[in-house]
């Protein structure tokens, strides 16, 4: 499965729970209450998952993860970590893990 189709998958699973595809920076994006809680871009998926927090923590240390830096300036967003298709199993977890954080 390619990223964008792993991407629309998991869309349409979290659509029930008030999800939406959307923008955000250019890349697609999952998104809830106004707010991006995934964003897609080329083969990784980062999840805003809340600096510190338990779901942060594992994420990262995921082989190949990293904080997303979506300008490729050497900025990464200390809240949202991105990962690697080589994790995509872990894709569908971290978004829902990502919009509960939203919602909570």
């Amino acid at each position: 499965m390619t990223p964008d189709e792993l991407f629309d998958t998991i869309a349409d699973g979290l659509s029930p729970l008030g999800a939406t595809a959307g923008t955000m920076f250019g890349k697609r994006a999952l998104k809830a209450h106004g707010k991006a809680f995934a964003c897609l871009k080329g083969d990784t998926l980062a999840f805003k998952l809340g600096d510190g927090t338990p779901a942060h923590t594992q994420a990262l240390a995921l082989p190949s993860a990293e904080l997303f830096d979506p300008s490729g300036k050497r900025r990464p967003f200390k809240d949202w970590v991105a990962v690697s298709q080589v994790n995509a199993a872990h894709w569908p977890r971290l978004a829902e893990t990502a919009l509960d954080s939203l919602t909570s």
